[in-house]
């Protein structure tokens, strides 16, 4: 059972790079005819994808939650009667020491807890166990403040991962569960929907050079529809699978240029329409990002042409052999 006292979390939230997310960071550019530049550095944080798990039990030979490595001692004190009163420091023969209330031999009311490696308890318990509000201080400088029940995070409350990242939001059982908002040091930023310790359902994902994302998430991944805006201005409303572009969408480019279509694992793949800013128009279909098989282009006069593709070439005009019509790809 996950803790949330046990010892510093051991699934500390994993980033990567924004060139694992081929559309996210790149959105399109390994699509050879796309007309976008062929840049894939990508300086940028990526997203948080492994479950945020951040009580996980210490792996040491003592595995106890902190708040139960005392409990078999406190069983064996004298009842000193069923009153909630304060009590001077009390230490255990762990090294642990407590301050606070106590009702019985029970730990009840607001106390602290110091245990030997530093961890720091303080706030409310309810019969040896945190429940109600408090703050946990792992040894480590991480910290979880907010709601408790039975000893894990329930309720609502922020942890904080130390010079790392920073989850504010709702929690069920120890979990990330409901609305929350993740902030990373350099300013990345995730306000959304979780569940069971992932992000589920609705979600912004917001970078420091001001791209987004705006749409669906299924377990920490872009899954279902949504809208990325890049910093330059280009943008893409549609499908996603997998955290890449799949399915159908609309693609715009800063210079005016448009593709509406279908995509495979984040290439134009399938019947698409690509349009340029002066009026030519390719309707047609795609394979691995590039023009193939029979395709209509529209000439900036209104006149059009019938051909047929093969991975961005033309085989078969029939007007005439100009290749004013490929796709380019551009450096």
């Amino acid at each position: 059972r996950s803790k949330l006292g046990a010892t510093p979390p051991a699934a500390v939230p994993a980033r990567v790079q924004r060139s694992w997310l081929a559309s996210v960071g790149i959105m399109g550019q390994n699509c050879s005819q796309a007309c976008c530049k062929e840049d894939k550095h990508l300086a940028n944080p990526g997203l948080m994808v492994q479950e945020q798990k951040f009580n996980e039990p210490p792996v040491d030979a003592n595995s106890a939650s902190y708040f139960d490595r005392e409990l078999d001692e406190l069983g064996r004190l004298p009842c000193q009667g069923r009153a909630m009163e304060r009590r001077p420091l009390y230490k255990f023969q762990s090294g642990a020491h407590y301050t606070g209330q106590w009702k019985g031999n029970e730990r009840h009311g607001f106390g602290v807890q110091v245990w030997p490696d530093g961890a720091v308890y303080e706030g409310e318990w309810r019969e040896n166990r945190a429940e109600g509000k408090g703050r946990f201080t792992h040894s480590d400088g991480d910290t979880y403040t907010g709601e408790w029940k039975a000893n894990v995070a329930h309720g609502k409350g922020t942890y904080h991962h130390k010079d790392l990242t920073t989850y504010a939001g709702e929690w069920c059982h120890d979990l990330q569960e409901g609305y929350g908002v993740e902030t990373w040091a350099e300013g990345t930023r995730f306000e959304g929907t979780f569940r069971n310790g992932q992000k589920e359902g609705f979600g912004i994902y917001l970078w420091p050079d001001t791209s987004q994302y705006r749409g669906a998430w299924e377990a920490n991944t872009i899954n279902g529809t949504g809208t990325y805006i890049g910093s330059d201005g280009r943008w893409y409303k549609g499908t996603w699978q997998d955290s890449v572009i799949h399915g159908k969408g609309k693609y715009l480019w800063p210079n005016g240029r448009e593709y509406i279509g279908q995509y495979l694992f984040d290439r134009k793949d399938g019947f698409g329409v690509f349009i340029w800013p002066d009026g030519r128009k390719y309707e047609g279909f795609w394979s691995q990002g590039r023009q193939h098989g029979h395709g209509r282009t529209t000439l900036k006069d209104g006149t059009f042409r019938y051909a047929i593709w093969r991975d961005g070439k033309r085989e078969f005009a029939g007007v005439d052999e100009s290749e004013k019509d490929a796709v380019p790809g551009e450096a």
